[in-house]
């Protein structure tokens, strides 16, 4: 599922909403944010693996961030397909240190990935 000859990237590994603030920008810069991101779990992986944690619990301005990094470093073709993949260990961690709540979710992404 993962057979590309992509080379493991920097990834933040814990990207969520709550961990992105939304700066002004610098004075006399046109009507632009900065974002910073908080509370890393730093580590080498497959770069889809953020763009799926950010699919998980919803991202209000996930459409721009998206399309900003398709424009910069496009993602391979079917990177939807493989969402669940990147999600199964975080909603797994979330089944085991918050309860049943995330068992349907977990179950779900483990099925699609067996399935593939």
């Amino acid at each position: 599922m993962l057979d590309d000859a992509e080379p493991p990237a920097l990834i933040h590994g814990d990207l969520w909403a709550g961990n992105v603030f939304w700066t002004p920008a610098a004075a006399g810069e046109v009507q632009e944010v900065q974002s910073v991101l908080i509370d890393p779990a730093a580590h080498a992986g497959h770069r889809e693996t953020d763009i799926a944690l950010l699919h998980l619990f919803g991202f209000p301005q996930l459409g721009e961030v998206v399309s900003g990094y398709q424009s910069q470093h496009p993602l391979r073709q079917g990177w939807q397909e493989r969402i669940p993949l990147h999600q199964f260990l975080c909603l797994a961690a979330h089944w085991l240190l918050f309860g049943a709540g995330y068992r349907g979710p977990t179950l779900s992404a483990a099925g699609t990935v067996l399935r593939r």
